[in-house]
């Protein structure tokens, strides 16, 4: 049951409309404007208006309307157009007026506008109603008697307490039930002002009425709540009982319960209770973490039906502490599979100050799986014990050295550092070489100080084996920054063939327009030419897929056309040029047109650029003047135009348009003005083409007004 006030639809639209009149709202604080708009809004009600203005103008008067405007509402009360809106205003309209009007409509009204107004005056919980309402709760209309009893439960005051109690017993079936939430709501108000005793009385009422189930469980739980430590044993029936909802309501209601006298009985329901059922009630436990009794929930952890340890394990994640690690560590290492994970995972998130501190005093005496595992959890909660860590680098167990390595890729600063990268240089043991990589990657994207550690693995970079700086380049490549950036250029340039391929190799794969001007420079400098084709496509890469000026772009590409030597690259660099497409981008693709070998290429390519700038209102025509395009032989195979099925045969007029260029200009930038009319008015219409270019067919289509340029067949 909803236990808050039951507002009325009508007050729900009021929420909704406020936006309205928020602006307005804000000047409301000057009651010369307030009463301004007030008259405004009831002289829209005194007019002929049509209802739905009038509704506005009842929502208006909400927030503007005083006493003066309650007659003027009050008459509306009557009307099923206009009822709900103007309750809509007397629900919030201060003072006795709207009560009154209110209460005397109740009188004289029936059916569904008699229920609106009885929802509205238990909106505003007005106390001289009750004896009205008192007698509706026989009103032969079910509807009506129940809103009655709602509304007297919302007043709760002695009277209408009295009313419902009365007639609890005396009503029809069919009106009961609200009856005893009108009980039950009059029982909380009882309760939350410390009447506790008249509350569980009512509460007990509801219980023993013949009431369906859901008003017993409601009034059950006040019952329990307002006994406080004498509601126990009702509590605890409920635990016991078969009834599925009653023990459902047994743990919720357990979860709120005061003080902490409750508890010292729920282990005993624990063991009392199905698996399925002690589960829950653990679960319960752990949701009172003041007053819960820790070790019941760590039995039940060791031991016991599996359903009933899991949970308690789980529990643990919530209220354990230190006291349970021996426990948690114990299961952790055991041969049950899913026993263990959950130990796992409660272990990680284990709670309590002294937990990390007792975690590295196990670990120096710890052995096999347990030393194995809490090495994890050093890593795992992010445990400054760097030192205890560094000892177990030598162990026997590879899976012990391991946990070790990534133990302290989670944790070390950057000031021991060093441990990492000694071990990438030179690990004890080799086949801990790939672990101690990425541990010294783990630990190097998560410092603060990005430059500080890229300068640590530079300077490891110059003592290092060949294997490892292949390594460290590739972590420095994820790190970033400026040191990083530099440190990958030197290598690239370097006399070295293998830094030479890991450095080009690694600053294509940069994710960052810093990078521009290395590879360009590499491009023309690297040692071998497949370096320098490597770096002049990465350079391409950066102005294909980063955000940046078009201007910055097209000089990128101009830049990378001058130091090209090769087609393939320059292709990329017209795919480039599509891709972004820009005047200035468009002039760059024209003038690649004069290279011969380039020049299919090129013109296809500014081909694609015009059409997209077409649409965007570019004049095209006039920037591929001077383009110096090839002539083709054209020829218009069937052209339609409009949208689904209302199209237009303009393929004559096409023919008629085309020329020796794959571009096609009209009399009319519009279509329809161009082709003699809309074929479907208000709708987004195409053109669509099916053509030759020197022999070879083509189709395409365009929006409405768009630039006809035709794509090159390939």
């Amino acid at each position: 049951m909803n236990t808050t006030k039951r507002l009325t639809w009508a007050a729900v639209f009021l929420a909704a409309s406020i936006h309205t009149f928020s602006t307005s709202a804000q000047a409301a604080d000057d009651a010369t404007v307030a009463a301004e708009k007030e008259q405004e809004l009831l002289a829209v009600l005194h007019s002929d208006a049509p209802a739905a203005e009038k509704a506005i103008a009842c929502k208006g008067l909400a927030i503007y309307g005083s006493s003066k405007a309650v007659p003027d509402l009050a008459k509306l009360l009557p009307n099923p157009q206009l009822s709900s809106w103007a309750r809509i205003a007397l629900e919030v309209i201060p003072g006795d007026a709207s009560d009154d009007a209110l209460r005397k409509a109740a009188g004289s009204l029936n059916g569904l506008l008699l229920v609106g107004t009885i929802n509205s005056i238990s909106f505003r919980e007005h106390a001289k109603a009750v004896d009205l309402l008192a007698k509706k709760l026989h009103d032969t209309d079910a509807q009506v008697a129940s809103a009655a009893a709602v509304a007297l439960g919302h007043i709760g005051n002695n009277a209408a307490t009295k009313s419902l109690r009365a007639g609890l017993a005396s009503v029809s079936n069919n009106v009961r039930s609200a009856v005893a939430e009108g009980c039950v709501l009059c029982a909380e108000r009882l309760y939350s002002k410390g009447d506790t005793v008249v509350a569980a009385e009512i509460y007990d009422d509801v219980r023993n009425a013949d009431v369906p189930k859901q008003r017993i469980l409601e009034a059950t739980r006040g019952a329990i709540l307002a006994r406080s430590q004498k509601g126990i044993p009702l509590l605890l029936e409920l635990f016991q009982s078969k009834d599925k909802a009653m023990f459902q309501l047994a743990l919720g209601t357990v979860r709120e319960y005061p003080g902490n006298s409750v508890d010292t009985f729920l282990p005993a329901e624990v063991t009392r209770a199905t698996p399925d059922r002690a589960a829950l009630i653990i679960q319960a436990m752990a949701d009172r973490p003041r007053f819960v009794i820790l070790s019941a929930v760590l039995k039940a952890a060791e031991q016991g039906p599996k359903q009933v340890r899991l949970s308690a394990i789980d529990a643990l994640r919530r209220v354990g502490d230190d006291s349970c690690l021996s426990t948690l560590l114990e299961i952790a290492v055991g041969s049950d599979a899913e026993l263990a994970q959950a130990a796992k995972e409660t272990l990680g998130d284990l709670p309590g100050p002294n937990v990390n501190d007792e975690i590295v005093i196990l670990l120096p005496t710890s052995k096999g799986k347990t030393q194995t595992l809490l090495l994890q959890l050093v890593g795992q909660r992010r445990i400054n014990a760097v030192e205890e860590v560094e000892k177990t680098l030598g162990h026997s167990d590879k899976t012990v050295r391991s946990a070790a390595l990534i133990a302290l890729g989670e944790t070390v600063s950057l000031e021991k550092l060093d441990v990492l990268i000694s071990q990438v240089l030179a690990p004890r043991h080799s086949d801990d070489a790939a672990v101690a990589r990425q541990a010294l990657k783990a630990a190097s994207v998560r410092m603060p100080d990005r430059e500080g550690c890229a300068a640590k693995l530079a300077a490891a970079l110059r003592r290092s084996s060949p294997d490892s700086k292949t390594a460290l380049l590739e972590i420095l490549s994820v790190v970033g920054g400026k040191k990083a950036l530099q440190t990958l250029a030197t290598a690239a340039k370097s006399k070295d063939p293998q830094l030479q391929d890991d450095g080009s190799r690694l600053l294509g794969k940069w994710n960052d327009l810093d990078v521009a001007p290395v590879l360009l420079d590499l491009a023309k400098t690297a040692p071998a030419e497949k370096f320098r084709i490597r770096a002049l496509r990465g350079y391409i890469g950066v102005a294909r897929k980063f955000a940046m000026p078009e201007r910055q772009r097209v000089e990128m590409c101009q830049n990378a056309f001058n130091v090209a030597t090769r087609i393939d690259e320059q292709k990329l660099l017209l795919d480039v040029l599509k891709l972004h497409a820009s005047p200035q981008g468009l002039q760059l693709a024209t003038k690649a047109m004069g290279t011969r070998p380039l020049k299919p290429a090129a013109t296809q390519a500014a081909l694609a650029i015009a059409q997209k700038l077409g649409g965007k209102g570019v004049n095209v025509k006039e920037l591929l003047s001077g383009a110096g395009l090839d002539n083709v032989k054209l020829e218009i195979i069937k052209a339609e135009y409009g949208a689904g099925a209302s199209q237009k045969d303009v393929t004559v007029l096409l023919r008629k348009r085309a020329s020796n260029l794959p571009l096609i200009t009209l009399a009319s930038t519009s279509y329809n003005a161009s082709f003699g009319g809309d074929p479907a008015p208000g709708v987004k219409k195409k053109l669509r083409i099916q053509y030759r270019i020197n022999g070879k067919p083509g189709e395409s289509s365009f929006a409405e007004n768009a630039l006809i340029v035709l794509p090159m067949p390939e």
